[in-house]
């Protein structure tokens, strides 16, 4: 076995280096050709005439002369060599690559070898493979239009810098020269080897009509079928010719065309060759020579035989398969296609179902993936250069989804299956196999010993297999027995061997079935990239866009549509080590067309659902309390006769009417998009997830990012608020729609494995937020300026009134009423709508916005002070002395502005109270356990409690919307309105005077008409009753910043504006006696709301029969209405 030249290892060497270099040649065409892509060199203004020169004169340039027009490569010799020596060593790979193929032909011919498909498979397929490859390089190498420049200007670099041509520049121009016309080359190189192509070609005569038959014997036959004969269900698939079933039916088109283009004069001899030859012609327009390079077979067949003598009848028949390709290889594929969508659909469900069967029937899956492989490669490369003919439908597939989608199942459930194939085909090699192979070495005339010893050990390694090793999951490698069968295949086809396999076919046929077992057992990933790899859709993403559009536009293709993105994890295998510069731009754009793929899908998916929850939130709103007012009516006129209702009148339909169906059969706008959804969540079943190059893409993210995006968007639409009018949508409306949106979003979960609650989660946390994720707006950030602009603007001047009994704001009856009642955004119910949608962040954003006004009314009434500090200072010296309090009340300044802002400043804590106390309700409703030990440690805070302690510990309690004694909020705003030159006493003493200041001017309030009390809202109708919270809090938190005593100081101001009313009451003035009880009233709220003061306080300064008779007074002239 020595002598046997190791053709085995010298084909599988040089195929594996053939498709390098042709993929290399392949990239080198394409960046020459791309615009962008092509070497700066090239497009480099300065060297046009150094191009054009070398372009000219190639072969035979004079880089020695003084030529002007290669001036500019002798200034940039260095950096042209830098640049074209890539190219240079690509091109001489070419010639290494030619020289080993013309030595292998040469020994194989000189061999005499025997080439058989079905018997001596691997050695004639290798063999084949690399005539192909070989006219693939050289076809690819004359298609370089740039290949004489960058050659030439290498040389001229190189001659200029080193003082010499590089040797190997005249046989690469040379070989530059002779192929400027390939074809005609190329038949004069193969004309000796026209023997054994023909011989190799002609092996297929069995096996290649037998794969092109039409649609109608592949139905008859019931192809791919395991129902067409039940009872033998669980026999093992196999035959005679195992690999060839599965081998590629464009591979063997392109070796009988290229083979018989090589060497043609076979066909004038020999009417198989012509028949073989006839039928390659009449199955399509074109094959590919290597990714999207074509060639038009019937074009370079007719051009190359009108250019030899005595090829007249093949001219005619070349014109005869063309015409009969245009008019019938269309619909044959088509029908086709459309057989084997049927066909992989019920091997998929059958298999899904009794997936034991993978094992003996693991052939019929590599059958339909190969066959379905080519109907797509066929398709792909036909519709980038569609005929021009009367049904280009033939060309246009809207159903390609399914069909890929039913491969990407078959190759999921043989990788999901392996350990069953596994361990049935170890079984099957360990008691069929080496038993079989066994006898039929027994049975051979002649063995030598070198051979007797090489099927000797087939058996020994195959009889020990059990079934152990796959449970104990044991790696198994049999390459090394798949290498010494193509070994031995390839000194037995040797003329003179001792052994001949041409002798022994059943040897052969054995060998065979256990070259394909073993892959089952150790190589079946490989086998499936072999079988349903459909990279070339790659290099076509114009027709895979348009593949996917046709499908997606198709009601009972969107299921499938989940295959185009994953049938991208092909296309990382579509590269070679001999040309990585296209790697990463191959990554990119699978990445691109995937992630696009996705998108699509996701964003239908999105659209449908949402459209769906769009239709519900109608259906919902349907039932709010606010369209119910109809209802009620008739309700109460029932006993009244029926109006007749007037012509062309619509009578509103009651909600729940839309579920009433008279026919199953009518289908509602909700029925098709439920329908939509379902078709569409389908296709998410394919894969969880898709590995492409380092990146693991789950399709279920692109879904959940729609959905957040979308929602987020439609949430806000829900508020439809108007920036000019200022009107926005009631919280609780929102709220309504944002609970159905939520509830019909759950159903996704019974379509697709999504996680909507995170999902619901994400956006609703984002709305809390000023800005959600892409910086947009949020209900957070509309609802805050639309209080603070709006309502408490329009209470500030009193046009809206804080109504305490009734816990809202209302609006007064005026002339300029505004454009919505205050009550409907202010009461209880929208209020804790307002707390479920901004939930404890978003109502501290609130909270910070609301106490940022507290603190610009703070700094004006530190004015205030200022200006009037002397007369404060002798006011709080003398409060016992009416008659100076009298005359230094008269020199006070801003007193009415001290009380407007004092108010604001209470009506915007009322506003913040109200949103706490709801927000205190909800989280009690949702989260009960967590709001329990926030009560506990704030009851546990004393005032001999650090007040670093005790504001950590309100800074919590206020978070979760429990009112406290010192606002902690308020207290870190005036902190930070302090300055370093500030000083403490200072601010100390403004603090203590701006409470004099309020105390001294409490009774001016009389004076004001609107200063009355009103019974209805349980306040005063200008909002003073606010003064009593602002008072309190705006005490506590600034003593609090200066650490001094809080309840002290508020005795301090009890006792001074108790003063000051008591002398209200003495003055007999009707002006400003008329609103005094209200005034009283406003004592007594001071003291209600104060943690810090009591009614016994009260009492030692102010006659509790005051206020007695203040509520008499004001309650007197209520009507209670009865019924």
């Amino acid at each position: 076995m020595e002598n046997h030249q190791k053709l085995a290892e010298k084909l599988t060497i040089l195929n594996e280096r053939g498709d390098g270099v042709l993929i290399r040649m392949n990239h080198i065409k394409k960046i020459c050709a791309d615009v962008k892509l092509r070497p700066p060199i090239l497009t480099d203004k300065i060297m046009e005439p150094a191009i054009k020169y070398i372009t000219k004169k190639f072969p035979n340039i004079d880089f020695r002369g003084n030529i002007q027009s290669l001036t500019s490569i002798q200034r940039q010799k260095s950096e042209v060599m830098e640049a074209t020596t890539s190219y240079y060593d690509s091109f001489l790979d070419v010639i290494e690559f030619r020289d080993h193929v013309y030595e292998l032909l040469n020994t194989i011919d000189a061999s005499q070898c025997f080439f058989n498909i079905a018997i001596n498979f691997d050695f004639t397929k290798n063999y084949l493979d690399l005539i192909v490859t070989y006219t693939s390089v050289i076809i690819t190498l004359a298609r370089i239009d740039e290949k004489k420049a960058l050659v030439g200007m290498f040389n001229c670099a190189h001659e200029m810098s080193k003082g010499s041509s590089d040797p190997s520049y005249p046989r690469l121009s040379q070989m530059f020269v002779e192929y400027e016309h390939p074809w005609k080359k190329l038949t004069e190189e193969f004309g000796p080897h026209t023997k054994l192509v023909t011989a190799a070609l002609l092996s297929l005569r069995m096996i290649y009509p037998r794969r092109n038959l039409p649609v109608e014997q592949w139905r008859s036959a019931q192809l791919l079928s395991l129902l067409n004969a039940s009872a033998t269900m669980l026999d093992p698939a196999c035959c005679d010719t195992m690999a060839c079933e599965y081998l590629s039916l464009e591979v063997m088109e392109r070796w009988i065309i290229i083979g018989f283009l090589l060497c043609h004069s076979s066909l004038n001899s020999n009417q198989s060759s012509q028949e073989l030859w006839k039928m390659a012609l009449r199955s399509g327009l074109y094959i590919t020579v290597t990714r999207d390079e074509l060639l038009s077979i019937h074009k370079v067949s007719e051009d190359l035989f009108d250019s030899i003598k005595g090829y007249g009848k093949r001219v005619a028949d070349i014109k005869e398969c063309r015409d009969h390709a245009i008019a019938h290889s269309g619909a044959l594929h088509r029908e086709r296609r459309h057989f084997l969508r049927g066909a992989l659909k019920e091997l998929v469900t059958i298999l899904e179902d009794e997936p034991g069967l993978l094992g003996p029937k693991a052939l019929f899956v590599f059958m339909a993936l190969s066959f379905s492989r080519d109907e797509v490669q066929w398709l792909v490369r036909h519709s980038e250069n569609m005929p021009k003919i009367k049904q280009p439908e033939d060309y246009i597939d809207n159903q390609m989804a399914e069909l890929l989608f039913h491969m990407e199942k078959l190759k999921g459930l043989m990788r999901k299956y392996h350990y069953v194939v596994q361990r049935y085909h170890i079984q099957y090699l360990a008691q069929f196999d080496a038993l079989v192979l066994n006898d039929t070495i027994q049975n051979m005339h002649v063995c030598p010993e070198e051979e007797s010893v090489l099927l000797s050990s087939f058996v020994s390694t195959l009889s020990v297999l059990s079934v152990k090793q796959v449970e104990s999951k044991e790696e198994f490698d049999f390459r090394a027995v798949r290498l010494d069968w193509l070994r031995l295949q390839a000194y037995t086809s040797v003329n003179k061997a001792p052994l001949l396999i041409k002798d022994y076919p059943d040897l052969a046929k054995v060998m065979n079935m256990i070259q394909f077992h073993t892959k089952m057992v150790d190589s079946t990933e490989e086998l499936l990239q072999e079988t349903s790899n459909v990279s070339i859709l790659c290099f076509y993403p114009k027709v895979f866009k348009k593949m996917f559009c046709q499908s997606s536009e198709e009601m009972m293709m969107k299921r499938y549509l989940m295959a185009f993105p994953s049938v991208c994890s092909h296309f990382q295998w579509c590269g070679h080590p001999l040309c990585p510069e296209e790697e990463e731009a191959i990554e990119k754009r699978t990445l691109r067309l995937c992630g696009s793929f996705l998108e699509q899908i996701a964003t239908q998916t999105s659209a449908t659902i949402l459209e769906i929850c769009a239709e519900e939130c109608n259906l919902n709103d349907k039932l709010l309390p606010k369209h119910c007012v109809e209802a009620i009516s008739a309700a109460r006129h029932r006993k009244q006769k029926k109006v007749v209702p007037k012509k062309g009148e619509v009578q509103k339909e009651k909600p729940g009417a839309e579920s009433l169906r008279k026919d199953r059969t009518i289908t509602t706008n909700m029925d098709k998009m439920h329908l939509m959804l379902s078709e569409l969540c389908s296709s998410y079943s394919l894969c969880s997830d898709m590995v492409l190059y380092q990146h693991v893409i789950v399709p279920t993210e692109f879904l959940t990012s729609h959905l957040e995006i979308r929602l987020s968007e439609i949430i806000m639409r829900m508020a439809n608020y108007n920036q000019t009018t200022k009107e926005i949508a009631r919280p609780s409306e929102v709220l309504a729609g944002v609970r159905a949106y939520a509830a019909s979003l759950q159903t996704l979960t019974s379509y697709v494995s999504v996680d909507v609650a995170r999902m619901l989660k994400n956006v609703l946390l984002q709305q809390t937020q000023p800005l959600d994720s892409r910086g947009a707006p949020t209900l957070t950030h509309l609802y805050t300026n639309w209080y603070l602009e709006s309502l408490l603007r329009l209470a500030s001047n009193s046009v809206v009134v804080h109504s305490p009994s009734m816990q809202c704001f209302v609006n007064q009856i005026s002339d300029n009423n505004p454009a919505f009642r205050a009550e409907e955004f202010s009461d209880i119910t929208e209020l804790r709508a307002l707390a479920e949608l901004l939930g404890p962040y978003g109502l501290k954003f609130l909270s910070e916005n609301l106490t940022w006004h507290v603190t610009s009314q703070v700094s004006e009434l530190k004015k205030l002070v200022v200006e009037n500090m002397d007369v404060l200072v002798q006011m709080r010296n003398n409060f016992d002395k009416a008659e100076e309090m009298a005359n230094l009340k008269r020199r006070l300044t801003g007193a009415e502005n001290l009380l407007k802002r004092m108010t604001i400043i209470g009506v915007i804590l009322s506003f913040r109270w109200m949103a706490q106390d709801c927000l205190k309700e909800v989280l009690e409703k949702h989260c009960p356990f967590l709001m329990g030990p926030i009560e506990s440690l704030k009851d546990c805070v004393s005032p001999d409690t650090d007040i670093k302690v005790t504001l950590s510990v309100f800074e919590l309690a206020s978070a979760a919307g429990m009112s406290c004694d010192v606002d902690p909020a308020l207290v870190s705003a005036i902190r930070s309105m302090q300055t370093d030159n500030t000083s403490i006493d200072a601010e100390y003493k403004l603090s203590c005077l701006l409470l004099v200041f309020i105390a001294v001017s409490l009774p001016s309030l009389a004076l004001d008409p609107n200063s009355s009390y009103s019974r209805e809202h349980g306040g005063h109708n200008n909002n003073i009753h606010c003064l009593a919270l602002a008072i309190n809090h705006v005490a506590a938190a600034m003593l609090t910043v200066q650490n001094k005593n809080i309840e002290q100081h508020l005795k301090e101001f009890l006792l001074l504006a108790s003063s000051t009313l008591l002398q209200l009451g003495q003055n007999e003035e009707k002006a400003e006696s008329k609103n005094r009880e209200s005034i009283y009233l406003l004592l007594h709220m001071i003291v209600e709301e104060s943690a810090f003061l009591s009614q016994d306080m009260l009492e030692r300064c102010f006659p509790y029969v005051l206020l007695r008779n203040a509520y008499r007074e004001v309650y007197k002239s209520v009507v209670i209405p009865l019924g």
